[in-house]
């Protein structure tokens, strides 16, 4: 069984498939990340619900890591722009 995921690319957030969900790394503004998934109905949805319910192992496997295999830790998300500052009192003399 080939545990490794059908797809990995980067720009475009896709980092795997479990059936026929997608899955992809969304960062958020605080700087921490949560994956998101797409399925092609709500029975794959279910199914995947029902995976992730059960207990996760994680696994390092170091002839992956020695593979060429593409960077994929998401961009962090553009920092906020500064607020611009109140007005000066307009007074009269």
């Amino acid at each position: 069984m080939n545990d490794a995921p059908e797809t990995i690319e980067y720009k475009g957030k896709i980092i795997g498939k479990i059936g026929t969900c997608v899955l992809i790394s969304v960062p958020t503004p605080d700087g921490k990340e949560h994956i998101e998934a797409t399925c092609s109905s709500k029975e794959a949805r279910d199914h995947l619900a029902a995976i992730l319910e059960q207990e996760s192992i994680l696994r390092v496997n170091p002839k992956v890591i020695l593979e060429d295999i593409p960077d994929v830790t998401p961009e962090r998300p553009p920092a906020a722009p500064a607020p611009e500052p109140a007005p000066e009192p307009v007074t009269e003399s």
